[in-house]
């Protein structure tokens, strides 16, 4: 759909998105990511992706933008900070509590997120008429792509989105139109010769810079694995029971990162370094309640708690035995095994 002022239009608009609370945003076509489905196939055919099987569900759609929607004319990708106010790792540090990564340490992004884009988007429409379709991570769209073809950022090394004025730490967002808006230049890499993302991975889950073998990324398998965890990889996730931030925490682009504004994204005291024994005493209504309204409790309490025993074998906390023993006979299989797991690791059996 043609406008009569695009430019002052795309302005207005980057104008606008900033007084709902987004960092930064820019403007890519669907059609701007060609190399995606090559990048994307070739990954599912190495099977990396795990048990993720939705990552090949409409592959069509999800290599290509512009056929998910082929009336669209712009992508307008938007990052929302969530910068910590405090050093991420630091709690790997204490064994005994537990380490959930900082995204999840209050809200879930995908409410709050979503509401902005709505506003924007219905704020568009008020201002230029058209159409719009916006996303959070919920639908088969390569944000990560269109973040750089955009300009917002660039992929680095350990996968994720870089941005030189952000860090690491933001979220994506997507706002489809049918309006035409000008396009920004997509963003070169950065990462230069630096490899401390590559290196500090407690799993070796890059096989090469660039590339992630979800299947030994610690935050597929606290999040997205179903059943029991390699045992071979269980003493590398540590404490570490929600996710891992370590290849983010660790990248130099971060100097330039600030920590949210938004409260919502703050962390929660119970959930900077929770103790694990009270951890793994909950049951399906206490971990509901206790994570109502964080991504936490997509997982469920099973997969939590078999998170927690992984984490109390790997605690060296004789006083953490118990905790561990009330679980060994769990109706949950994954978290029975976890719990006889950990007792026998404390034990050094």
């Amino acid at each position: 759909m043609p406008i009569a002022d695009a430019a002052d239009l795309k302005q207005r608009v980057f104008a606008r998105a900033l007084e709902e609370g987004f960092s930064s945003a820019r403007v890519c076509a669907p059609d701007a990511v060609p190399q995606v489905m090559e990048r994307l196939q070739a990954y599912l055919d190495a099977g990396y992706h795990g048990q993720m099987g939705w990552m090949a569900d409409r592959v069509h759609w999800r290599g290509d933008p512009a056929a998910l929607w082929p009336e669209a004319r712009s992508v307008i990708m938007l990052a929302e900070n969530y910068g910590p106010d405090h050093d991420p790792l630091a709690v790997l540090e204490t064994p005994e509590s537990a380490a959930i990564s900082v995204y999840a340490q209050n809200r879930d992004y995908h409410d709050v997120a979503k509401k902005r884009l709505k506003r924007l988007g219905r704020w568009l429409i008020d201002e230029a008429g058209g159409e719009i379709k916006v996303f959070v991570d919920t639908a088969p769209v390569p944000e990560k792509a269109l973040a750089q073809a955009a300009g917002l950022g660039w992929q680095g090394k350990h996968t994720n989105v870089v941005s030189r004025e952000l860090g690491s730490w933001f979220f994506l967002g997507c706002l489809f139109t049918t309006l035409d808006l000008p396009k920004d230049a997509a963003e070169v890499d950065h990462c230069g010769s630096c490899r401390r993302c590559l290196d500090v991975c407690p799993t070796d889950a890059f096989p090469a810079p660039y590339r992630l073998d979800a299947r030994r990324c610690i935050s597929y398998l606290t999040i997205e694995h179903k059943g029991p965890v390699d045992e071979a990889l269980r003493p590398a996730l540590g404490n570490r029971i929600y996710g891992c931030d370590d290849c983010l925490a660790v990248c130099p682009w971060n100097k330039f990162a600030q920590a949210s504004a938004e409260a919502k994204y703050h962390a929660r005291d119970d959930l900077l370094a929770p103790d694990l024994a009270d951890l793994a005493a909950l049951d399906d209504a206490a971990f509901r309640a206790l994570f109502s309204g964080s991504p936490i409790k997509r997982i469920g309490r099973d997969r939590f708690v078999r998170n927690v025993c992984y984490a109390i074998g790997n605690s060296g906390a004789a006083r953490l035995v118990p905790a561990a023993q009330a679980l060994c006979d769990d109706p949950d299989p994954a978290v029975a095994d976890a719990a006889r797991w950990a007792v026998d690791r404390l034990r050094g059996d």
